[in-house]
């Protein structure tokens, strides 16, 4: 498929600062935090005292008289999975970036560290239902391709359903894989799938924020519409009282919301799109890694 130039210009663009990033800072912290799957047989070699006897390949040691075991490598290969919510809410910003160009970014960094592990990567796009799937592979051209659908692919819909996204990977994904869910999580009744789809893969929960989804600035009387559902509300934000019942009642979604991704035990990164929204990767991995 043939890009627009606009869109081809971005995607060389995020390919080019991506690349950098994952050089110079991110690959070491990915390659060191992910490990294999499995143990793949190896070689043998001659039995040393202390060596776990379980270990002793009994054939080879009848049949030359020494005691031998059998050597296994770990099996680096991994499978990743790349889910974004393209719902109408990630279309909303008010720092340079809008929350979607971020969980693009994001995506785009670890589709790279993924591709330079030598790991095979796929990409899900989700709305209110799966709007998109690349299975997962591997190469440069896998990667082109994702990077291609994450700036040209346009949602359908405007509604958010996570779980409906995870029973969809739950279904199709046989083998073990580690799944990136990049969104905002302005969803309710996603606990249930995403504890489910934890059970067998390892799941990252990555929440990308707005602060002005919070906090409503003193302008004046202002129009406010629902990304999702297209309603209009006309409020007066000049009002205290106004402002502070808005934000408790965005806190109290908000603790809701971490009280649903805690109960999904899955592990959580959160990303202040209007700031430094790359460290808060690379300190999750920082944070696993010493453990």
């Amino acid at each position: 498929m043939s890009l627009p130039p606009e869109i081809l210009k971005k995607v060389k663009l995020l390919e080019l600062n991506t690349r950098k990033l994952v050089n110079n800072l991110f690959a070491g912290e990915y390659q060191t935090v992910f490990k294999g799957q499995g143990m793949t047989f190896a070689d043998f070699r001659e039995y040393i005292p202390g060596d776990d006897i379980r270990s002793i390949a009994w054939p080879l040691t009848a049949k030359t008289g020494k005691p031998y075991i059998k050597k296994f490598d770990e099996e680096r290969e991994l499978t990743v999975i790349i889910a974004v919510d393209i719902s109408g809410s990630c279309e909303f910003g008010t720092g340079e970036h809008l929350k979607g160009e971020v969980i693009n970014f994001l995506a785009a960094l670890l589709s790279f560290s993924a591709a330079k592990n030598k790991d095979h990567v796929g990409l899900l796009l989700f709305s209110n239902q799966v709007e998109h799937f690349v299975p997962p592979r591997k190469g440069p051209g896998q990667i082109h391709r994702i990077l291609r659908d994450l700036f040209y692919f346009k949602s359908l819909h405007k509604e958010t359903s996570i779980a409906s996204a995870m029973e969809f990977l739950q279904g199709v994904l046989k083998k073990r894989s580690t799944i990136f869910v990049f969104s905002d999580f302005l969803d309710e009744g996603f606990d249930g799938a995403l504890r489910r789809i934890g059970q067998k893969h390892e799941t990252v929960a990555v929440v990308v924020n707005d602060p002005m989804e919070f906090d409503i600035p003193d302008i004046g009387l202002v129009s406010l519409e629902d990304a999702e559902t297209g309603e209009i509300v006309t409020v007066d934000s000049s009002s205290g009282q106004f402002r502070k019942a808005y934000r408790s009642y965005r806190t109290s979604q908000k603790n809701k919301r971490d009280d649903m991704l805690l109960k999904s035990r899955v592990e959580r990164i959160e990303v202040d799109s209007t700031s430094d929204y790359v460290q808060p990767l690379i300190g999750f991995f920082r944070q696993r890694r010493s453990r």
